[in-house]
This record gives C-alpha cells, structure tokens and sequence, in this order.
C-alpha cells in the first residue's frame, strides 16, 4: 500500500536522527519503515476518534521498542534527542490524519525507552 497523504508520503522521517553518525543508517530505516507502516494502517482503518488511533500506534511503539537492541549492538540507543524525534514523528502522523489533539504521550504510551 501507498501512502496517500501527501505531506506524509513526501516527509523524511527521523531526518535529525539520520543527520546524526550516532544512529545507525540500518536501524534507523527500520524505524522510518514502522512510521510509514503506521501511516498505511491509519490509511486502511481509518479511526473514527483518538481511542482507536492510540490502539493503532500502540504495535509501532512497541516495535520501536524491540529496535533498542539493534541500536545498542551498533553502539547507539534510543536516548533523549531520539526519544524526541520518534515521539514527534508519531505526532506529525496524528496530526496529518486530523487528530490535532492528539495526547503525545498516548500515541506512544507504549514506549520503554
């Protein structure tokens, strides 16, 4: 599936982290694959509210979450400037799909890191 929105299909996802030599490249295009992935689903299923968004972004969190052992082996890890960045790309996704009052820490309140 294709990511119809378009400032979402066009938007580079974790670009302050990739300007970073701190995060690995490999790791962090599996985080930009959760975040489009997300977007694809929100597309599919179309929540109605901000109770089921949040079910939907709670599977991507804990995969990021599941990351964090590829980013320590590369001798990174999901640490403050990271934490920040991925929480705004959940929030830039809820916002591009009408939730612009979307809780932050409930889109992500699935997180470990």
């Amino acid at each position: 599936m294709t990511i119809t929105r378009e400032q979402l299909a066009e938007h580079t996802f974790l670009a302050l982290l990739y300007e970073d030599d701190y995060f690995p490249h490999q790791v962090l295009d599996k985080g930009t694959a959760i975040l489009r992935a997300l977007c694809e689903r929100i597309e599919a299923e179309q929540p109605q509210d901000l109770t089921a968004l949040y079910a939907l972004t709670a599977a991507p969190t804990r995969a990021f979450n599941d990351l964090e052992a590829e980013f320590e082996a590369a001798g990174s890890e999901i640490e403050t400037v990271a934490r920040e960045e991925i929480g705004e790309a959940f929030w830039i996704i809820a916002t591009a799909y009408g939730f612009p009052d979307a809780d932050p820490e409930k889109l992500i309140a699935e997180r470990e890191w």
